[in-house]
Formats: structure tokens, sequence, C-alpha cells
């Protein structure tokens, strides 16, 4: 088995086994927000037992490795919407304000922090487990025993990782299925919002269509006062009695 600083170095090793989040908790367990899914930066930092300064400056020296294994940082309506769904839920002990901006991190992100991070005794234990695990799982690995014969723990292990797949796929999905969510809901709002004004207008047409019909009812009444007047005009006067 190579040293658990191997992986320190190697990236094409790191997304190997990047897929073994289910070593995280092996070693201490991670406690996640409301959602399920995510820590923040705090959160990181005190699983690694590390001032959150450390986080922020691994986050900043491999923000592209992180970000595809998981990592965001959610700004304007993206951060509003995590504040409101998630944060406001957050019952820690420290609950974790953000003024313009928060870094979130999936399992599989924070479990990229652990084989990145060099000055934590936490991520020291999770990278040799991570390689154990890995060794253990790797196939044609001679152990002078028989497949049967691996021990319970191990084996537990192995199937713990592949679901790991399935979770952390899950994980990253939702996000996208909340932020969908969250844009359904605003559409809801502006078709009944729609309809409102839809329902106003028909009443206004409805208002001007009866204005309509009195202005019309009127100008028929004018028209036969005036043809009667029209007839009296032209009516020849009979002529007047003359006095004696």
């Amino acid at each position: 088995m190579p040293p658990e600083s191997s992986l320190l170095e190697s990236r094409t090793l790191r997304d190997r086994v990047a897929q073994r989040t289910g070593v995280l908790d092996k070693v201490k367990v991670l406690a996640l927000l409301p959602d399920g899914l995510h820590v923040t930066t705090r959160m990181v930092a005190g699983y690694f037992e590390v001032p959150e300064e450390t986080v922020r400056q691994l986050v900043a020296r491999h923000r592209s490795e992180l970000s595809a294994n998981g990592m965001a940082t959610l700004r304007g309506s993206d951060l509003a919407l995590f504040k409101r769904d998630v944060l406001s839920r957050y019952s820690g002990t420290s609950y974790p304000q953000a003024k313009s901006n928060l870094g979130v991190f999936t399992r599989r992100a924070v479990l990229n922090v652990a084989m990145l991070l060099r000055d934590s005794e936490v991520a020291r234990q999770v990278r040799t487990y991570l390689l154990d695990v890995e060794e253990t799982a790797r196939p044609g690995r001679p152990t002078g025993r028989r497949p049967a014969e691996r021990p319970l723990e191990a084996r537990v292990t192995d199937v713990e990782s592949c679901l790991g797949d399935v979770g952390a796929a899950l994980r990253e999905l939702g996000p996208v299925l909340q932020r969908t969510s969250a844009r359904l809901d605003r559409i809801d709002q502006r078709l009944d919002l729609m309809d409102s004004r839809l329902a106003f207008m028909d009443r206004r047409l409805d208002n001007t269509n009866q204005v309509v019909c009195a202005v019309s009812e009127r100008m028929a009444d004018m028209d036969v006062r005036l043809r009667e007047v029209q007839e009296e005009m032209t009516r020849p006067q009979l002529p007047r009695g003359r006095r004696r």
C-alpha cells in the first residue's frame, strides 16, 4: 500500500478514490446541514480540527479540483434561497453567517479536502483509512487467503464504497432539484399574478360594455326624440282665429 502522503501529490490517485466517501464517518462523524447534503467552510474546519483560514487557503489553491467534486460558492439569489431553505433550519451551536457569499461542500468535496490537507491529524487518518480500503478492494491483490476469508469489516466497507457512488450522485443532484423546484414555484406565482390581472381586465371590459350599451340606448332615445321634433316642425299649423 502506498503511503498516505501519496494522495497529497497525485491528482490521479485522488480521482480514483474520490467516490469512497464512506470512510469519512469511519474516522469521525461528519455533521451535515439540515438538507443532509452540505457542510459549510466552518463545519469542514471543525471536522478536520483546523482554523477556517486553513480551509480557505486550501480552497484558493485547489478551487478547480474541489469544484469538480461538489464544492460551490453561493451568491445572490442562490445564497438567499439556501439561507431560507437550509440555514434557517440549522440548529448548530454556531450559526454559519454569510454576508455576500457562502462556501458549501458535499461529502465528496470534504473527502477531497482530506486528501489535500497536510496539517490535520484527522485528514491523515482519513487518507490512511482510504488507501487501506482501496488496497483491500483492489482485484488480484496477493493476500494469501481466499476471498471468503476477508474480514467482515472490509467487506462491509466495500459495500459502503459501492453505495457511496449512488449516494454522492443523489447528493449532488439534490441542490439542482431544489433550485428547479424554487424556479417552478416562482413561475407558478407569476402565472397566478397574470390570472389575477386577466380577471381584472375582464371585469373592466364588462364594465366598458355596459357603458357602451347605455350610451347606445341614450343615443337611440335621442334619435327618436329628434325625429319627433322634426315631424312637429314640418307639420302645417292651423291659422289662428281673428278677434272680433
